[in-house]
């Protein structure tokens, strides 16, 4: 089995390839490694993954020195015909889009690079799967489609009309693109929603790394709406587990379904921001300085997790609490920055 996995360079991507790579799974790994947060560190990842540096050139293959059945290419999704030429070269068996321009807040400011990157990035994929089928594309959505939604916990049921950040809207874009093209060219199409995800590895623009080294550093970390927020973290390993469930589960087109689901993948808890950060400071051994903020633009209240389809589907269950889940990247944070 060939899989593309798109974003290896980026968090989630990294310890999916990582993962799927020490199973023997045969993969290509796709990233335009841009800088919209420290390049080493999406490097290092790379690093991890066998693919030096030194050897990366833009839409050329590389070897990865580790994985023999590791190759990774540096590109972006935007450019149509490389990417077409890609499927119709590797003959993908499997398809997993990662690759994404992240964050909420940064949407507000920088909204050209979602366009391009969620938008068209995502359209080339389906049109790469349109004329050179595979077996199941599975694609990242957000738990931010639910705007700032009372109806708690999320469900894939609701009505996610009403996203209140240009990020959600490309996420929400995305998902009605893909229903598209499953509908029209009976491409089999998985969407998770993804909820907070944290762990090693993970984006130094996320709470965690910024509250990590302003604790460290003994600087003040900045908490919005003074403290009343509450997000559904969910561990990365438990992300992982779920993406490699939901891949071999694929959407049956019998009957004239389209072969087409969304399906919540988070830890199915809702946990306050200030017993996040009371985590934190215990994995350091250090009380953290606070500066409350007012609520920022883009931002909800809550996030939490309905997954019982996926459980219904896959039988995936989480198996990390936020303690463990915050001591591993504590003990990598702190490893990793020396």
């Amino acid at each position: 089995m060939k899989i593309l996995i798109t974003g290896t360079a980026g968090f989630i991507g990294y310890h999916l390839a990582k993962k799927l790579l020490d199973a023997g799974y045969e993969v290509v790994g796709l990233d335009n490694i841009n800088d919209y947060y420290d390049i080493n560190l999406k490097y290092a990842r790379l690093d991890n993954l066998g693919v030096k540096k030194n050897e990366i050139k833009s839409n050329t293959l590389v070897q990865s020195s580790k994985y023999p059945l590791h190759k990774f290419i540096k590109i972006d999704l935007a450019d149509k015909l490389f990417i077409d030429a890609l499927f119709k070269k590797e003959k993908f068996d499997f398809v997993v889009n990662l690759a994404a321009q992240a964050g909420v807040r940064y949407s507000i400011e920088n909204p050209d690079v979602y366009m391009k990157s969620n938008i068209t990035g995502f359209y080339n994929l389906l049109e790469a799967c349109r004329h050179n089928p595979v077996k199941h594309f599975v694609f990242a959505s957000s738990s931010s489609v639910y705007g700032d939604s009372s109806q708690i916990p999320f469900s894939e049921d609701a009505v996610v009309d009403s996203p209140i950040s240009l990020y959600a809207a490309t996420k929400k874009s995305g998902e009605l693109m893909a229903y598209t093209y499953s509908s029209l060219y009976n491409i089999p199409l998985t969407g998770l929603r993804f909820f907070t995800v944290y762990g090693p590895w993970g984006r130094p623009d996320m709470a965690l790394s910024l509250f990590t080294e302003n604790i460290v550093d003994g600087k003040a970390i900045k908490v919005f709406n003074n403290g009343k927020l509450s997000r559904d973290f969910t561990y990365v390993d438990d992300i992982i587990n779920g993406i490699q469930l939901v891949l071999h589960k694929i959407p049956d087109s019998a009957s004239g379904i389209v072969p087409y689901r969304i399906l919540n993948i988070g830890n199915g808890k809702s946990v306050q921001l200030m017993d996040f950060i009371t985590a934190i400071e215990e994995a350091l051994g250090k009380k953290a300085i606070l500066d409350f903020q007012p609520m920022q633009a883009g931002d909800v209240h809550k996030t939490w997790a309905d997954s019982n389809k996926l459980v219904e589907l896959t039988g995936y269950k989480p198996k990390y609490s936020l303690k463990n889940g915050v001591l591993a990247f504590v003990k990598w944070f702190l490893e990793f920055h020396n």
